[in-house]
């Protein structure tokens, strides 16, 4: 293992508003704008509970609970009686088509949530649910089924028995955060968690229109953490996602979790440090930090590992809670952004009650890579009022979104190298409860921005939930 070091020359100072490179974009792109098109009702009585201040049907690390392809969108979700629904609409269409599937959520565990993926080499929808460090439950559509949906009918014969493992393929019992990936020639990735928090690994498997093949796992949980506190030798990499870009590159922001509390300046807080990242140009077989050294191979004996030199692109220590999981996205140049939140210096150097610090003081950052290959951070003007995570989205001009809790909508240009944030829709109407789920395939296929949202409730009642629709610059 190597030295951890953070990668020199590449950070920016603590200032609230540090001064960008100027963006590439022609002064006659539009800035950043959302025109409201219109909302639909998915369930008038969805699962509600709370868990870890989140919902099961709105936990914006599931990727994806809300997804575009050849023109019809798809929403996944658990109704009041616990069964898993997956839904269709033609875009543009005010009403849905479901079908419910056999399975039932086996326990009210706001991680369990429901994650699809598309296999373009056979047209399959594939869904994986209702896992937290335990076993997972997976199903698959017969083959075509998204690649003429005018044609074909959506109906629960569609879609195959609900299994224990990847038709034959057992990965972990102790299995979390399915992700599901296309890689650029049509293959899809599946990107999930070993073991538990504090004590995990990140690991591959890939789908190649025949059959599942486990790639392995990719991140490492051991070696030695020092803080000014204390140390840790036990973790796990938490991903805000994993994404190819339009050049075929992977790439993954990350936090670290300190399995020991030790290292926190109190046991209130949230043991999360650091944003990392890293990439890999062959798909997810080897993992370069940003300077393009390698630092782990799928699979392999070397891992990516918290001693590894380069990773670290904003330092942080475990001290302002750090939220893991939060967000990311690649623009038309391929260079990678990320959204991440914490609770400033200047609200305290010592955060005692995560939830309650960070919806006081918390503030998001928007990170990115700019085309010079230096890292750059600007705080968004939003008071979060919330501890839980906010999503990014990148327009076809590569302005930047930021779709906090509750619905809000925040925007800036890149023009102005993306420091001109203002707020772009307050969420009024929504009584949104939290985080959002973001179809990231809209944005692409239509410029629409496209998110579910369920609205507050209390104790297990059930609430709507919703998709609502935003039109961005044309």
């Amino acid at each position: 293992m190597r030295r951890r070091t953070l990668l020199a020359g590449a950070l920016l100072g603590t200032a609230a508003y540090p001064v960008l490179a100027t963006g590439t974009a022609s002064a006659a792109d539009p800035g950043p704008s959302v025109t409201r098109k219109g909302s639909t009702r998915l369930d008038a009585q969805a699962l509600f509970f709370v868990s870890y201040d989140g919902l099961v049907n709105n936990n914006s690390f599931q990727k994806s609970g809300l997804l575009t392809y050849k023109g019809y969108q798809y929403a996944a979700w658990y109704t009041a009686a616990r069964n898993a629904v997956v839904a269709r609409r033609a875009l543009g269409a005010t009403t849905w088509s479901t079908v419910t599937l056999t399975h039932r959520l086996k326990v009210s565990d706001s991680h369990n949530v429901i994650s699809m993926g598309v296999s373009r080499t056979d047209g399959r929808l594939h869904l994986n649910m209702d896992s937290h460090s335990d076993g997972f439950f997976y199903v698959k559509s017969v083959a075509g089924l998204l690649d003429n949906p005018a044609s074909t009918s959506w109906t629960s014969a569609r879609f195959g028995a609900v299994q224990t493992t990847l038709d034959g393929l057992a990965l972990t019992t102790q299995f979390t955060y399915p992700q599901f990936v296309p890689t650029p020639e049509g293959r899809l990735q599946l990107s999930y968690r070993v073991g538990i928090s504090g004590n995990g690994r990140n690991a591959l498997a890939e789908y190649d229109g025949s059959k599942w093949t486990a790639l392995g796992e990719w991140s490492s949980s051991t070696g030695t953490y020092t803080s000014e506190h204390g140390s840790s030798t036990v973790r796990n990499m938490y991903l805000h996602g994993i994404d190819y870009d339009v050049k075929g590159r992977l790439h993954s922001f990350f936090t670290w979790r300190e399995q020991n509390g030790a290292v926190m300046c109190s046991g209130g807080g949230i043991s999360n440090h650091d944003t990392g990242y890293v990439f890999s140009d062959d798909r997810g077989r080897t993992w370069r930090n940003s300077a393009g050294a390698v630092v782990g191979t799928t699979g392999g004996s070397d891992k990516v590992a918290v001693t590894d030199s380069g990773l670290v692109v904003d330092a942080l220590n475990a001290d302002h809670s750090l939220m893991n999981q939060e967000s990311q996205a690649t623009d038309s140049a391929g260079l990678p952004h990320a959204i991440i939140s914490y609770v400033p210096g200047r609200f305290g150097q010592c955060t005692t009650n995560y939830v309650n610090d960070r919806t006081a003081g918390g503030r998001a950052f928007h990170l990115r890579k700019n085309s010079a290959g230096s890292w750059q951070k600007t705080e968004i003007p939003v008071v979060l009022g919330s501890s839980q995570r906010t999503k990014l989205v990148l327009d076809k001009y590569d302005n930047a979104y930021a779709i906090f809790p509750f619905g809000r909508i925040a925007g800036a240009s890149k023009a102005s190298g993306h420091t001109d944030w203002t707020v772009l829709f307050d969420g009024s109407g929504l009584n949104a409860f939290g985080e959002v789920v973001i179809d990231e395939l809209r944005v692409k296929a239509d410029n629409t921005l496209s998110f579910m949202y369920q609205e507050k409730s209390s104790g297990t009642t059930p609430s709507a939930l919703h998709v609502i629709d935003f039109a961005l610059p044309a």
